[in-house]
């Protein structure tokens, strides 16, 4: 076979390996873990995954963008949606309520692309029985207790009542780390994100999201 052909194959099998099914990468942890940080840096390292956004009762924010931030919409609406199943995940946070539209996530995975979700085991557990198939469930926890409260001091975004109340909220947290099929220990962040990015790089290998291999595996037998 001339190298042409032996480029054309090459090509082609490139081309067709792309056609696998997305996946949803849940992180959840306890505040201060550095699950935001890790966020941003798995999204700038995948150019085919897109972030969640949630549907929200509450009113938008300065600078907030519909379809961007969240979709804002009415309460009446939103019960509608939760009774027509429209939503992966839904809950209600105080006064308002928070949830996942069915519709533009299934069109990602559809297309290939991964959603990531940044959720706590709540909103994991209804992700879990809605697309179990599609869901990749990651906890990321402290080294310890003590580095813990001190990243929530050292980000200066809280006052002293709000961290304590974080800090003992965590301990409910991180007794669900059980209901997660990877646990990441984030002592140091580019080994936690090395972590983070080999299991999404084995998730998006496994065979029931390789869309291509039936028809290839057929025509490789039939000597195509």
């Amino acid at each position: 076979m001339s190298n042409k052909g032996s480029n054309n194959n090459a090509n082609n099998l490139k081309k067709i390996k792309q056609n696998r099914r997305g996946l949803m990468v849940v992180l959840s942890s306890p505040s201060g873990a550095g699950k935001s940080t890790m966020t941003r840096k798995l999204l700038a390292d995948n150019p085919n995954m897109r972030m969640s956004v949630s549907a929200t009762t509450r009113r938008p924010r300065s600078g907030e963008e519909e379809g961007v931030d969240y979709y804002f919409i009415g309460k009446t609406k939103f019960a509608e949606m939760i009774e027509d199943s429209e939503f992966l995940e839904h809950a209600k946070v105080f006064d308002n309520y928070y949830g996942t539209p069915r519709p533009p996530v299934e069109t990602a995975l559809a297309e290939g692309n991964d959603v990531l979700f940044d959720i706590d085991w709540q909103g994991a557990q209804q992700l879990t029985q809605a697309a179990g198939d599609d869901l990749v469930k990651i906890f990321i926890l402290p080294p310890s207790k003590r580095e813990l409260e001190s990243r929530l001091h050292t980000r200066a975004q809280d006052s002293a009542s709000v961290i304590a109340k974080r800090m003992a909220k965590s301990e409910g947290e991180i007794s669900h780390w059980a209901e997660y099929d990877y646990i990441i220990v984030n002592d140091d962040l580019e080994i936690a994100m090395q972590e983070l990015r080999t299991i999404v790089s084995a998730e998006r290998m496994k065979r029931r999201r390789q869309m291509w291999l039936g028809p290839f595996v057929k025509a490789l037998t039939e000597g195509l």
